[in-house]
């Protein structure tokens, strides 16, 4: 029986695995053990080349180039990890590999990495795809009894290459025309230049934010205070004019008040739902004073080196059944 390689994302994560399916020998660049062998990649080792990569003629920035619309983006091997990529490459490809797991994170993103890595290395051998969202070694055990087949993500992959292709023809194409446009190097992306705007926006509406004055009118009434609206207002307790709010004040104060109507609801709220990446960073900022990234490496160091959160970078806020039974144990050690 021949070996079976299981690519995972990181090194850590790749350590983790290994020790729980018994590959304790050291090679180059991998994890052995007598049925698997755990290589890892460094985040991505394969992209997508960039224009004049594809055609010399790119090279030169120009509006008669534009827009790029190649009908395919060849990959190409990252040059600062390129050793590890042909570590990866080889055992993928030895004779003695039956098949590949594909470990890398159980996200979009993860899924990428790997096909990316299984398309550019040329490898058509079977792979199957462990998916796990916690690094527990029962998360692990549990994962690899519980094996998918790879094609069962192929969905998800295709979801992967279209936000990567979308990015890359609107980043190469957007930044290539406001340059010229405006004779100065900008970088445009799908996702950067829309977030940016928002911020740029905002930042305007602070600085053209101009304090109005206005009046509230309250009134004791003992057990509590009452505070005077209308409709008509907005905010609805906010009069525009003190004259106005003396007039009001004025032609009640003293007078006897009659409850026109009381109503008593009962309501049932629901707990709050698990994090997200985003809520998390959200509170974290707001009780604690982290940004974002800070909270983004705390939560992947709680997931990868303590086992205490399951996958961080996500924006689901609920967990698969299966976890069911680890959550029941969890909240008893609580």
């Amino acid at each position: 029986m021949g070996k079976i390689v299981v690519l995972a994302e990181k090194p850590s994560v790749a350590r983790d695995i290994a020790r729980v399916i018994g590959c304790g020998g050291r090679g180059d660049g991998c994890l052995t053990g007598d049925r698997y062998i755990v290589t890892w990649a460094i985040g991505h080792l394969v992209s997508l080349q960039e224009p004049d990569e594809m055609d010399p003629g790119l090279k030169r920035w120009t509006f008669d180039t534009l827009p790029i619309l190649p009908d395919e983006i060849p990959l190409k091997v990252l040059p600062k990890t390129r050793d590890q990529f042909e570590t990866v490459k080889k055992l993928m490809n030895d004779p003695e590999t039956d098949s590949l797991i594909c470990a890398t994170d159980a996200g979009r993103e993860g899924e990428l990495i790997f096909r990316y890595i299984y398309e550019k290395a040329g490898c058509k051998k079977p792979f199957q795809r462990l998916w796990i969202s916690s690094m527990t070694d029962e998360a692990i055990t549990e994962g690899f009894r519980n094996i998918q087949p790879g094609e069962r993500y192929d969905g998800l992959y295709a979801s992967a290459r279209c936000r990567s292709r979308a990015d890359w023809l609107v980043g190469m194409n957007a930044s290539r025309a406001f340059t010229l446009k405006y004779d100065t190097l900008l970088s445009v992306g799908r996702v950067q230049t829309p977030t940016l705007a928002i911020l740029v926006r905002r930042r305007k509406e602070i600085e053209q934010f101009r304090p109005e004055g206005y009046s509230t009118v309250t009134a004791d009434f003992g057990d509590y205070r009452g505070i005077y609206f209308s409709e008509k207002l907005d905010p609805d307790t906010h009069l525009k004019s003190k004259d106005d709010a003396e007039q009001i004040a004025t032609a009640v104060r003293g007078k006897t008040g009659r409850v026109t109507s009381a109503e008593t609801t009962r309501k049932h709220e629901l707990p709050p739902q698990l994090y997200d990446l985003t809520s998390l960073q959200r509170d974290a900022n707001r009780m604690l004073g982290f940004t974002a990234d800070k909270t983004l490496k705390t939560a992947q160091s709680l997931y990868e080196t303590h086992k205490a959160l399951t996958y961080p970078r996500t924006d689901s806020r609920y967990l698969p059944p299966d976890m069911i039974p680890r959550v029941g144990q969890t909240m008893k050690l609580l």
